[in-house]
């Protein structure tokens, strides 16, 4: 029998495998992360911590500038996936970026 020389992400595989098929099979529980979502987003303050107009942030963010007035107005409220995007914005707009500029 020839003994395979796995990479290291192929040695991760095959440790998180394991890791399922022992919570599968009742041997071990996952470890569980929770994220809490804000209730309250403060667009305009972000947007303004930024410096950015509301043009600019809709551009640069991906993010329908009718929505935006809308959230900075208070006639509507960001659901959760966009309040956790707008938290991550705020928090680390650098990283969001890099996320979404097109590599050539």
């Amino acid at each position: 029998m020839t003994k395979t020389k796995h990479s290291k992400m192929g040695k991760r595989l095959i440790a998180a495998m394991k890791e399922v098929v022992d919570h599968v099979e009742g041997r071990a529980a996952l470890p569980m992360r929770y994220v809490e979502i804000p209730q309250d987003v403060d667009v305009k303050a972000i947007r303004s911590k930024l410096g950015l107009s509301q043009a600019e942030f809709s551009r640069r963010y991906a993010v329908s500038l009718r929505s935006l007035q809308e959230w900075e107005q208070g006639r509507r409220r960001p659901e959760s996936a966009v309040r956790a995007y707008l938290t991550v914005i705020e928090r680390d707009q650098d990283a969001v970026e890099k996320a979404l500029t097109k590599k050539s």
